[in-house]
């Protein structure tokens, strides 16, 4: 079960406020190509070790907020940061 369109209209990126909308399928299968290869860290220093099934990207799209068991985890530690 995917993320409700109800509670995408009300998340936000806790740090800038930006609305966040579901992440297209080439940034979660880039993202976890480089979980494989051992590469992925999060904006608090660790490392990303299960894959990403589904994730919240932050408007400007430098951020991604994993959605973990259709819960999103919407702390700024906990976050990806996109280059």
């Amino acid at each position: 079960m995917a993320v409700s369109e109800d509670l995408l209209e009300i998340l936000v990126c806790p740090e800038t406020k930006q609305p966040v909308s579901l992440a297209p399928e080439d940034v979660l299968s880039r993202l976890n190509g480089e979980i494989e290869a051992g590469r992925l860290r999060n904006r608090g220093g660790d490392p990303v070790s299960k894959p990403i099934q589904e994730g919240l990207l932050r408007e400007d799209g430098k951020i991604l907020y994993i959605v973990d068991d259709d819960i999103p985890v919407m702390l700024i530690e906990e976050s990806i940061a996109l280059d």
